[in-house]
């Protein structure tokens, strides 16, 4: 009789733990999957404390409630600058209804040669809703150090015709202005598309 006790003590108790754990691992949120790089709670990269071209202070926290993606570059750039601002705006058409919660951010790493008026005339060129931003060289040097961006004036045949080296890869921030993925130059519109849906999909 005793032994009986025990075994139906040790079931209960077995049923019961069992049922902890099944209505725990339901309440635990799923973690979000992203195509590109999660780099979700990094300490860096919080601020982009620069103007922009429309010569208004800007700070990631102005676009609460959109997925924010910053991309460093200049307007001179042949080639991955002008690709990687048509996909944002390809990623902006993907998303349909949802487009107008998308931000693009454009950095120009060349702030001797593109003043706002130029900044303001490439961001035309892909969405109008695209904001560039520039600073001093000294503001320049700090913002992208804190977004670990690497940028150098590489000398050309005349003293304007240099150009730029740069990192090439876009950041992309929740509607909480939270840094959360690193998307990585030539991933394309569809990936990055897809990170944008699942960030605004967990901001409501």
């Amino acid at each position: 009789m005793l032994k009986r006790n025990a075994l139906k003590t040790i079931a209960v108790s077995a049923l019961s733990i069992g049922a902890a754990g099944l209505f725990g691992a339901c309440s635990e949120k799923k973690k979000a999957e992203f195509r590109g790089v999660d780099i979700t709670g990094a300490d860096y990269a919080r601020d982009l404390p620069l103007t922009d071209h429309n010569g208004q202070a800007r700070h990631i926290q102005d676009f609460a409630g959109k997925v924010v993606v910053v991309f460093f570059g200049f307007t001179q750039c042949p080639d991955v600058c002008p690709t990687s601002m048509q996909e944002l705006a390809e990623v902006k058409q993907i998303l349909g209804k949802d487009g107008d919660r998308l931000q693009g951010i454009f950095v120009t790493v060349d702030p001797e040669r593109d003043t706002p008026e130029v900044l303001k005339a490439y961001m035309a060129n892909f969405d109008p809703s695209f904001l560039a931003l520039r600073g001093s060289p000294e503001q320049l040097a700090a913002v992208a150090k804190d977004f670990k961006i690497y940028y150098k004036k590489v000398d050309g045949k005349t003293p304007t015709s240099y150009t730029m080296d740069h990192s090439a890869g876009s950041y992309v921030y929740d509607p909480a202005g939270r840094l959360r993925v690193y998307n990585r130059y030539g991933s394309g519109a569809q990936a990055l598309a897809a990170d944008v849906k699942t960030l605004l999909a967990e901001g409501g």
